[in-house]
Parts: structure tokens; C-alpha cells; sequence
């Protein structure tokens, strides 16, 4: 069912360029969150419509409420250091797309928030747009 509802969301993204806010607020300032956040790498999931989703990422229990990004880098141009960041929740809507948060440029190593508030337990990946075909920039989710 899992995968079903994955290829249904990257469907849903691929015809889609309509943003739906989520109801964590995003901002853009460096916050540094809460200490006790878990940080991880995570694997690309899926190219669309010029943005890379990650793998499906859960938030742990009782760590912090953020979600945020930092170590942003473009491995083929190093000296490419911010991107468009944005996270696309579960479960799907009742038009079977993701609910997603509007998006952030977030830059270098510090970390930016990209949700807030933010309930144990909830499911997402974390999209970025892409600034040329086959780009995939490194960074590190907080959660």
C-alpha cells in the first residue's frame, strides 16, 4: 500500500504545479532547532517536473518539531552552496496529492527550518528544485 501511495504521490506531483500550504508554517531564517533533532542524510526518491524528492522520511517521537536543512552543496559545482527546499506531508489529501509548505532557498551549513510544528510520527520527503538536468545536491534533513 505504501508504494502505491508513493507512485500515486509522484504522479500526483509530476501533473501538478499547484502548491497546496501546509499547515506547519515555513520560514527561512537559520534557526538552529531543537538539540535533540535527529540529522540524516536522506536518498533521492524520484525526479519531477524539474524538482528531486527524497526517499519517505518520518519524524522520531519526542526528538523536536522542526524540520529543516543544512551542508547544502552541489557536489559537480562546489562552489554552489543554496538551492529551493520544500516538504511534501502524509497522508495524501482527498485529491490524492501531498500537502506541501512553500518554498525555502536555504544556503551552506547552517541550518534553515522548513516546517514547524511538526507532529511525531508524521511522514514526508523533502523536495528541491533542480538549476540543471541530472543536478543532485547534498544536504542533510534535521527532524
Amino acid at each position: 500500500m505504501r508504494r502505491l501511495t508513493y507512485l500515486l504521490a509522484i504522479l500526483a506531483m509530476a501533473f501538478s504545479t499547484a502548491l497546496i500550504p501546509a499547515s506547519a508554517s515555513a520560514s527561512a531564517s537559520g534557526h538552529h532547532g531543537h538539540p535533540k533533532c535527529v540529522s540524516v542524510q536522506p536518498e533521492t526518491g524520484f525526479y519531477a517536473g524539474g524538482r528531486v524528492g527524497t526517499e519517505v522520511l518520518t519524524v522520531p517521537d519526542g526528538r523536536c518539531s522542526t524540520i529543516s536543512v543544512s551542508h547544502i552543496k552541489d557536489p559537480a559545482n562546489p562552489s554552489d552552496r543554496c538551492q529551493t527546499f520544500l516538504v511534501g506531508f502524509y497522508p495524501l489529501g482527498e485529491d490524492g496529492s501531498l500537502t506541501y509548505t512553500e518554498p525555502v532557498t536555504a544556503c551552506g551549513g547552517h541550518r534553515t527550518v522548513l516546517a514547524r510544528n511538526v507532529p511525531d510520527g508524521t511522514e514526508y520527503i523533502v523536495l528541491y528544485d533542480i538549476d540543471y538536468l541530472e543536478q543532485r545536491i547534498q544536504f542533510r534533513v534535521h527532524h
